[in-house]
């Protein structure tokens, strides 16, 4: 039995959905602990693509359980779609539980999410316009609307006038937009509540029930290391915690119970949104890998920058979650290369340096320093086994292990579930026993 947590070593985007559903055949419960909409899975099942900003990609699955835990912030209207998209492509969804005590994403969150990134002009933070950072403010302010409160209208109507009131003046008299009818939300929200009911659970007492019951359990993560509100490159991050340890108060459990910490990273980096990017790339190799790489926002269709491998990033990433090994994926985007160059380590007004650097404005100053490797110009995508990957891309791999510090379990050649090297089970597997130097 293994309690596992899948999280995003850079910036997010890493591919996290696909080794999330390579890794669900193994659990019995997946859950979701942080984050919201903002977050985008594309999973490419029977040459169907299923894109997923909510529900776990373990839903894929008809024995898993799917748990959308305590620390999410959830837009009932979004969920309800995403419901309705499973359904058509008859995926079985009676596995889905949500927590009572998530935070609901309301319309004022919205508007006023896109109201301030307009009014920050040049100083914007690149957010996804979903409300995501006010619904974790009225969080902290204890002035949010949870999911418990959409199932019975006269609480939600106590719970909502106060705020919504509020947020009406604030839209009015700051950002100059109309406001919104009490009235309407309510009925809205309420009938929301009401499809949503049959799935709503107690996610403490559920993931504890399962744990007596010595049944796996996956505890996925949204965006990345590097997008963490206290870890990441603030103010360029998102509004909760997507490292290991926010598994922990996402889903309300302790320390102990997680047996593992599995990183994903690619091949290369990406980020989407303002904010530094020291092996940031321009020209025709950003063009390619974007290409290659089909590097959009599965959220907002954004064109995500593209940039080398950064280890310096990487080894933080390792520090901070306390990664046991690694998922590299798309290391097919990198099969057209001649040379392919690693962000070993930084220079610093003159100095070089190997840590993350805590300030945004000082990481953005790091120049990086390389090192550059051949690459091997032919296909992986049809290689299935350590055996069938050329020399040069095993070196490769072998000099991310070697610089990371961390063994890599599994290996992503392309969006196909078939297209995966798996290494060593990450799961059920002998600790460290992966590709390593």
């Amino acid at each position: 039995m293994a309690n596992v947590v899948v999280i995003g070593a850079q910036w997010g985007d890493e591919g996290k959905g696909k080794i999330t559903d390579l890794l669900s055949r193994s659990a019995d419960v997946v859950v979701r602990y942080q984050g919201g909409v903002n977050a985008g899975h594309t999973i490419v099942v029977d040459d169907k693509v299923l894109k997923l900003h909510l529900i776990p990609s373990g839903i894929l699955y008809p024995e898993t359980i799917c748990l959308i835990g305590s620390g999410t912030v959830v837009d009932p209207k979004m969920m309800l779609k995403e419901m309705d998209m499973l359904r058509e492509n008859d995926i079985d969804i009676s596995g889905l539980q949500l927590a009572a005590t998530a935070h609901v994403t309301m319309p004022y969150h919205r508007l006023l999410d896109q109201a301030m990134e307009q009014r920050r002009g040049s100083q914007k933070i690149g957010t996804t316009g979903r409300g995501i950072g006010p619904t974790y403010a009225d969080k902290a302010q204890r002035n949010g609307i949870r999911v418990i409160d959409l199932l019975d209208e006269k609480r939600l109507r106590e719970r909502l006038l106060v705020p919504l009131s509020e947020k009406n003046d604030l839209l009015q008299k700051i950002y100059n937009k109309q406001p919104l009818d009490p009235e309407e939300v309510i009925k809205e929200y309420h009938s929301y509540g009401k499809r949503l009911e049959p799935y709503v659970v107690d996610c403490t007492r559920a993931i504890h029930q399962a744990a007596r019951n010595r049944k796996n359990i996956l505890f996925e993560g949204a965006q990345g290391t590097l997008l963490d509100l206290d870890h990441g490159t603030f103010p360029y991050v998102t509004s909760s915690n997507p490292v290991s340890g926010g598994a922990c108060i996402g889903a309300g459990v302790g320390p102990t119970l997680i047996d593992r910490v599995i990183g994903v990273a690619k091949a290369y980096t990406t980020r989407v949104g303002e904010g530094p990017f020291p092996t940031e790339l321009l020209g025709s190799i950003n063009d390619q890998l974007c290409e290659r790489g089909g590097e959009f926002g599965t959220t907002t269709g954004r064109r995500r920058r593209c940039g080398w491998f950064d280890g310096v990033i990487g080894r933080y990433a390792v520090e901070v979650n306390g990664l046991d090994c690694l998922a590299i994926t798309k290391l097919d985007v990198l099969d057209e290369l001649k040379a392919i160059n690693i962000c070993v380590a930084y220079e610093l007004d003159g100095k070089i340096i190997k840590h993350f650097p805590s300030c945004a404005e000082t990481f953005a100053r790091c120049k990086p320093i390389f090192k550059t490797l051949p690459g091997w110009q032919c296909s992986t995508a049809d290689c299935r086994h350590l055996d069938d990957l050329p020399k040069a891309a095993m070196n490769y791999l072998r000099f991310l292990a070697e610089l990371m510090e961390v063994p890599i379990a599994i290996v992503s050649l392309g969006a196909s579930r078939d297209q995966t090297i798996v290494i060593e089970d990450p799961i059920h597997g002998p600790k460290r026993a992966l590709l390593k130097q």
